[in-house]
């Protein structure tokens, strides 16, 4: 059975690759030769048509594809409050390529009294007559890059009073996303993955942090955004291992995270990453409560390879072993375009995989 409210049994991460007008006005931007009126111009242009196409190629839930960001993540965040960007030394270091050298820095209280990224949520719903979905980054992405290193301590020498207003920032953001009529908003987070792999565990405690403490901290973080969001305001949360240029960072799967991110989290459901052995079993589906979704992200974005339909429903059906089939939606594994470089597949490859997801969907949940 189709699902009328978010997430869909067909439903994507939200991304998408940057198209050539975008690319140039950028360049054009950096270099001075068009001004930021300008840009945003050639960005609405260029949302409108992609808008479309997931309208056309049968998506429920529809984003503006991340098209006025460099970052998933640094950009939201460098909006907050007290919040910049900073260079730092040595980019983000994925499986064979190296990100920018920058950095979100904490220099005062945290606060998100009017955030500017509601404004692109609000083109977004007046350009779509499907479900406009909002994405932005965990809480946990504020620190997770440079920890404590990059907050200053004379302005929080508690981190505990940094946690709660952390909190507190995000859900004075997510209150303003819902006051101009979003229903649908989907957090993307890293730190959860990255706790499941080993190698990660021993950077943190490395840099003088405890990870067990640390996802405590994360998820209470999350709970007081989410605390008092309205009943008909539907959230999710991607889960992912790294996405840049069709790399990743961590390996593993979800076991040594499952119950806390299932059931001690107040969110509606879950878009997971599934698509190669490095992802793990489906087995920590079976601590997922019966209130709540999971979306097997089991349709990969980082390569143009189509996957095959029989292939992805035994993987869904191997998934009912775990959770019931009414729980479960299919995805991309991740979005498409995580930064602006974007994954190494061709716009039609990406089209022709979200297509494929609504087909599989339909197969196997029936049409709507």
């Amino acid at each position: 059975m189709q699902r009328t409210i978010p997430p869909f049994r067909a439903d994507h991460v939200g991304s998408i690759l940057r198209t050539a007008a975008i690319k140039e006005a950028r360049l054009q931007k950096a270099a001075g030769k068009i001004d930021a009126a300008q840009l945003k111009a050639v960005e609405d242009a260029e949302i409108r048509k992609i808008i479309a196409r997931q309208e056309e190629v049968g998506l429920q839930s529809v984003t503006d594809g991340e098209f006025r960001r460099a970052w998933w993540h640094y950009d939201f965040l460098s909006q907050l409050d007290g919040v910049e960007i900073r260079q730092v030394e040595g980019g983000i270091k994925f499986a064979g390529v190296t990100t920018k050298a920058e950095a979100p820095f904490v220099y005062g209280k945290l606060g998100s009294k009017s955030h500017p990224q509601i404004e692109h949520f609000k083109f977004l719903k007046e350009n779509t007559k499907r479900t406009p979905k909002m994405t932005i980054p965990s809480p946990s992405m504020l620190h997770y890059r440079g920890g404590s290193k990059m907050i200053d301590r004379t302005v929080y020498p508690d981190m505990d009073e940094f946690w709660t207003d952390l909190g507190l920032a995000y859900g004075q953001a997510i209150k303003g996303f819902y006051e101009a009529g979003c229903r649908y908003l989907q957090i993307d987070d890293c730190s959860m993955a990255y706790f499941c792999d080993p190698a990660q565990r021993k950077m943190l405690e490395e840099r003088g942090e405890n990870p067990a403490e640390l996802e405590k901290s994360y998820a209470h973080a999350l709970n007081v955004a989410l605390e008092g969001r309205p009943a008909d305001m539907r959230v999710t949360m991607h889960v992912c291992r790294g996405n840049f240029r069709s790399t990743f960072v961590a390996s593993g799967g979800y076991e040594h995270i499952a119950d806390l991110m299932f059931n001690k989290i107040n969110l509606d459901g879950y878009f997971l990453e599934w698509d190669n052995e490095r992802s793990g079993d489906l087995a920590p589906l079976r601590h997922l409560p019966k209130n709540k979704i999971v979306v097997l992200g089991l349709v990969t974005s980082k390569t143009g390879a189509l996957e095959t339909k029989d292939s992805i429903k035994r993987r869904i059906e191997e998934a009912t072993k775990y959770a019931d089939l009414d729980q479960l939606c299919l995805s991309p594994q991740c979005g498409f375009a995580s930064t602006e470089e974007g994954n190494t597949l061709t716009e039609e490859e990406q089209w022709a995989k979200l297509r494929f997801v609504v087909e599989v969907a339909d197969e196997v949940w029936g049409k709507a």
